[in-house]
């Protein structure tokens, strides 16, 4: 396969902006209308998610051993769609149509390298979905509590119905009968429970269906459904290597189920957590974590706002304030919010002498469907 060619033409459907969702969406559901039942009734906030997506596997479509197990993630989560094997040829028939629509300078042989290539993207990603055809596509889980912590954050205890594993650090999308078919990934703040609760951090986002619906609407009672967990933040089980924990608002969540994995399974290991926030009110979940901290001698928290000038708390941004802290170049760390602050942090900390190779990192994306390759979360 000519990959440079590939990732050309791609790049010459992307930039027309929602021209190439809108001709590849009308070609789908034209010429294969049975698909449509698997998207949104309201395709506002689908139209270039599935082109994301299949960009995240252009970049890697020559790294093999990178992208298989993506691959299999995908295909093991798409049952919850209602996705079958008949509908892959579909959809690749549509992609050709539209890389071709937009691209002057299409060539058979280009033709023929897309359909190799996205044969072998189908062919994983269903042979992934059938080896889990003994699992549940998706998880029935009752919503036994939930509090608004501020105007546009709120905390949810869920239950599943039935035994749902998953690791600390994973996120687990969600699907609420307000918002029929639109799935968001969201990592619970806790290690798993013998009483299977998942604790569930939510944000209000301006434009987000499902994050509004998840904290203004949903309540005690209610039921969502839980899509197979996902994501690649994790400690690793033979290392006892002190941590550095960086959070940046929502990405404090999957850093919270890795203190809750240390707590109760070990090994024992000193962690700091620094939490960072424009303003001190904006910190949701305080009180919970100053009882961590009081009840594990071995962990320390610190909260940093970056816009409060009357805040008592440490001031400027929370990858200054890591750095003021430091060194840490023995920690492993683990960095998790938004785009801007995750670079920024990351980059402090390789330049400060931490090994990029010990820096796990994840970025909390509102514009984005999901985990993307790079481990990008939305809402």
């Amino acid at each position: 396969m000519d990959i440079p060619a590939m990732r050309a033409n791609f790049a010459t459907a992307a930039a027309t902006g929602d021209e190439a969702p809108l001709y590849f969406y009308s070609h789908l559901f034209l010429s294969h209308p049975e698909t449509r039942q698997l998207f949104p009734v309201s395709m506002a906030h689908q139209r270039d998610r599935l082109f994301a997506a299949l960009g995240d596997v252009v970049a890697r479509v020559d790294d093999l051993e990178a992208l298989v197990p993506i691959l299999q993630q995908l295909g093991r989560d798409h049952r919850k769609f209602g996705t079958v094997s008949a509908h892959y040829p579909a959809v690749g028939a549509s992609l050709l149509a539209t890389l071709e629509h937009f691209d002057d300078e299409w060539t058979p042989e280009l033709a023929k390298d897309w359909t190799e290539a996205y044969t072998l993207v189908a062919e994983v990603m269903v042979e992934a979905a059938e080896q889990a055809t003994e699992q549940p596509a998706w998880w029935e889980a009752d919503v036994l509590a939930h509090e608004r912590r501020t105007i546009d954050v709120a905390v949810l205890q869920v239950r599943p119905r039935k035994r749902y594993e998953y690791l600390p650090g994973q996120s687990v999308s969600l699907e609420s009968d307000l918002r029929p078919r639109l799935w968001r990934y969201y990592s619970p703040a806790n290690a798993p429970r013998p009483d299977g609760l998942l604790e569930i951090h939510v944000k209000a986002r301006d434009g987000g269906p499902v994050s509004s619906a998840l904290v203004r609407r949903v309540g005690v009672g209610d039921v969502l459904r839980l899509g197979p967990p996902v994501g690649h933040l994790a400690l690793e089980a033979d290392s006892d290597r002190d941590l550095l924990l960086v959070a940046g608002g929502m990405g404090l969540a999957p850093l919270k189920a890795l203190i809750h994995q240390v707590a109760g399974t070990g090994p024992a290991r000193r962690v700091d957590l620094f939490v960072g926030f424009r303003t001190e009110d904006q910190i949701y979940d305080r009180a919970d974590l100053q009882r961590l901290e009081q009840e594990h001698p071995w962990l320390t928290v610190t909260f940093a706002v970056s816009e409060d000038k009357v805040s008592a708390l440490e001031h400027g941004d929370v990858g200054d304030v890591v750095l003021r802290r430091g060194p840490w170049t023995s920690r492993q760390v683990f960095v998790a919010g938004p785009a801007v602050m995750v670079e920024d942090t990351v980059s402090r900390l390789v330049q400060d002498g931490v090994p990029r190779q010990r820096i796990s990192s994840e970025v909390f994306a509102p514009s984005r469907p999901g985990p993307t390759v790079e481990g990008e979360l939305t809402e």
